[in-house]
């Protein structure tokens, strides 16, 4: 072989293996752009850990969402179960004796006591030895759809504050009782919080609303066996198309009985969006393999409220 005819074979022979090694990555970037875009939406039941029926939205069955409506909202969707918190408590008790109703729609209603009577206990309940009085109350007085079977959603803008006596009271009561509890906290609050009661139920709302890193989220399920993580309004949750950025698709795969999701309704406007809040979740599970999508949509929250 001559030298030019030599040089012309090698390099088509080196275009051969870089044009080869572009045609790998250009496949392997085109099935996962095709997986993102038609990977089918999880079409199974729904299990709504963060509800809300507070009194802008019930307003004693005259506000602007009464209980027909947001049966309709859940039963459209597929929402079978909700875990149902309210300020004040009126309204949980109002979707819980809608029974008849409630059942014709397919949907279970587990009812918690929330702490707020009105809006200013939302800063002041951790400071306040009546609310501990209050909620053994509620408790006492029970719904409609049975006994309350949880405590809160309650929120801790300073985490220090769950070392205070009426948080280390509603924690020891909740796990004396066998109640899970709804708490929106910083991670820091979650370390205090289970100090107090370490086989307590605690469902993280939000699952660190502040943008916990993910190496921290894990590190706490990690720690506390019965800590489940809540998932609206979690910042960096989802990537392009609607689906679960990578590092959270590597710990729910990791961790997927531990895992809820929300709508969290705690405004008018999210009852609006309802529709599109539960689409969005049913987008993001199709990419999971099934038996993960059906845990986290509905299996988790089921299994913590069955008897």
């Amino acid at each position: 072989m001559r030298l030019g005819e030599f040089l012309t074979f090698k390099r088509f022979r080196m275009l051969g293996h870089v044009g080869a090694r572009c045609l790998a990555i250009f496949s392997i970037a085109w099935v996962g752009l095709c997986f993102a875009q038609t990977s089918t939406p999880y079409s199974g039941p729904l299990f709504d850990a963060h509800l809300h029926y507070n009194d802008d939205a019930w307003g004693g069955g005259q506000g602007p969402h009464p209980v027909p409506d947001v049966l309709a909202r859940m039963q459209r969707n597929g929402v079978q179960m909700v875990l149902a918190n309210s300020r004040p408590n009126e309204g949980t008790r109002a979707l819980s004796e809608a029974y008849a109703q409630a059942k014709a729609a397919g949907v279970t209603v587990v009812p918690f006591v929330r702490l707020y009577r009105n809006r200013q206990d939302y800063s002041t309940w951790h400071q306040d030895a009546s609310i501990v009085a209050m909620v053994n109350t509620e408790l006492a007085r029970g719904t409609a759809a049975g006994p309350y079977r949880g405590l809160g959603e309650f929120h801790l803008y300073d985490s220090a504050h769950a070392s205070g006596p009426t948080a280390q009271a509603l924690m020891k009561l909740a796990q004396a009782r066998g109640l899970a509890v709804l708490a929106h906290v910083d991670d820091t609050a979650i370390d205090l919080l289970m100090a107090h009661a370490p086989q307590a139920r605690l469902i993280w709302a939000h699952t660190g609303i502040g943008g916990t890193p993910v190496a921290r989220v894990e590190a706490l399920l990690a720690r506390y066996p019965t800590l489940m993580g809540e998932l609206s309004y979690r910042p960096g949750l989802t990537c392009e198309g609607g689906q679960l950025c990578p590092a959270w698709r590597e710990l729910m795969l990791k961790y997927p009985q531990r895992f809820l999701i929300g709508s969290d309704t705690w405004v008018n406007q999210r009852w609006q969006s309802y529709d599109e809040l539960m689409q969005g979740y049913r987008l993001w599970l199709g990419g999971l393999p099934p038996e993960v999508a059906r845990a986290i949509a509905f299996d988790n929250g089921a299994k913590l409220f069955t008897p």
